[in-house]
């Protein structure tokens, strides 16, 4: 019997033993998705808080429940560590690092090499190595595979090399892990065979693909896709500024078109883990390639540029009361990169806060998710969102629309300025209101 015969075999019989590197909003999720499939899960962090945090059954993750958490590890089919020498133990190893940019835009992969020189060191026979973490195409095959060979074992042979990549969307009820469709590409179809086996364990559904490399490209695609369009309906948001007509509407009515069209919302800048990021993961590859990827460089200028429009916004707004921006007090509704969420990564929401205070205003923030929030040097305190804060501002910015927010109390015309980036506020029509 091959060793892929016999891993296989393993993951079938659910005698498997996985492992996890990276135990964030990618890792933990999968590990518990893994374990309640039956199979035993070792999950890995350089966070020892983190660990003992899980093996407490303790959550710090909103789509995994401390409930769900506890009963994995109290079934013993979950626990978590710091000791990466324990990477000999598991059969399979899912990398879900974090793959952010440098400040020059380049990707920043050291993540992904550390996790995989601590593999290296502890990498034996028979084990399936599979990258989740978004990067550039053909990481897997020029970064991990190279360090993993080093050892003496030969890929397809010895070991299994695979990229699946994530699709998480934080907050999202309806789509979780076990039922959003898995991409899988592997370095050979011996590797795509086995991590298919793994993957047919936990989700409904998997998606093969014929390399590492179309695998890698799928996810960048599909992130693209929604930059490029929020980009397009951007630069709509501000044509329409310019001619008077409301955005908002034009897209409500176009969106009733049944075929050729996908409705995408204006805002007040891209933000979280991977809409900001990814286009820049792929614009750096083609440029390795000697291509340029122009259409996806022009959407991202335009939709690093919305923060600072906001900000010009919140300036209209209160030169309609003839008030300054410098000493008029600004008052953040949301700092959450999207609705509902406790993540600020990558929040416009900064931007702007940061915008206005070079430009004299008092900043305030509110957030039920985020109780501190740090934008640039100035660390923030979320206040109440209620009638007695709101009527000491000058000025409401909605920039995330928390369902929590009670957005009846922004109505009044006789109340603050308000800058609604989000249509909060759908269907008002108010001389102190400005939108998009």
């Amino acid at each position: 019997m091959s060793r892929a015969q016999e891993l296989t075999e393993k993951i079938e019989s659910g005698t498997v033993r996985c492992g996890v590197i990276g135990l964030g909003y990618v890792g933990l999720p999968l590990s518990c998705e893994f374990a309640r499939s039956g199979m035993s899960v070792l999950g890995f962090d350089v966070d020892e808080t983190k660990c003992a945090r899980i093996n407490r059954g303790e959550s710090y993750v909103g789509d995994v429940s401390s409930e769900d958490l506890a009963a994995q590890v109290e079934e013993g089919r979950l626990t978590a560590t710091t000791d990466f020498s324990l990477l000999a133990s598991v059969d399979t190893i899912n990398i879900c690092v974090p793959t952010p940019l440098r400040k020059t835009k380049d990707p920043d992969v050291s993540y992904i090499a550390a996790a995989v020189t601590e593999i290296a060191k502890h990498l034996r026979t028979g084990q399936l190595v599979i990258l989740e973490s978004t990067t550039y195409p053909g990481t897997t095959d020029e970064l991990i595979l190279p360090r993993l060979e080093s050892t003496g074992l030969r890929v397809a042979e010895d070991f299994f090399l695979a990229f699946s990549p994530e699709r998480v969307d934080p907050g999202n009820a309806r789509f979780h892990t076990r039922n959003i469709p898995k991409v899988v590409g592997g370095h050979s179809t011996t590797c795509t065979n086995v991590a298919q086996s793994l993957y047919r364990k936990t989700v409904d559904h998997v998606v093969p693909v014929s390399s590492t490399r179309v695998a890698e490209m799928v996810k960048l695609h599909e992130n693209t896709f929604r930059s490029v369009n929020i980009g397009l309906v951007n630069e709509l948001a501000l044509m329409c500024n310019e001619m008077g007509i409301d955005v908002w509407e034009v897209i409500e009515a176009a969106a009733t078109k049944p075929f050729g069209f996908t409705p995408f919302y204006p805002g007040p800048g891209l933000g979280g883990h991977c809409i900001p990021i990814d286009p820049f993961y792929l614009s750096w590859k083609a440029r390795q390639h000697g291509f340029e990827a122009r259409f996806i460089e022009l959407a991202g200028h335009v939709n690093t540029s919305m923060p600072h429009y906001v900000a010009t916004k919140v300036a209209e707004a209160l030169n309609s009361r003839s008030q300054a921006v410098r000493g008029a007090s600004v008052l953040i509704a949301g700092v959450a990169y999207k609705p509902n969420v406790d993540d600020s990564r990558e929040s416009p929401a900064l931007d702007v806060i940061e915008q206005l205070t070079k430009w004299g205003a008092n900043v305030a923030y509110s957030d039920p998710m985020i109780p501190t929030y740090a934008a640039g040097s100035v660390e923030l305190e979320s206040v109440a969102f209620d009638g007695q804060e709101i009527a000491a501002r000058d000025c409401i910015v909605v920039i995330t629309d928390h369902e929590a927010f009670d957005y009846t109390l922004l109505r009044s015309p006789d109340g603050p300025v308000v800058v609604d980036t989000r249509n909060a506020l759908r269907g008002v029509r108010s001389p102190h209101l400005f939108r998009l």
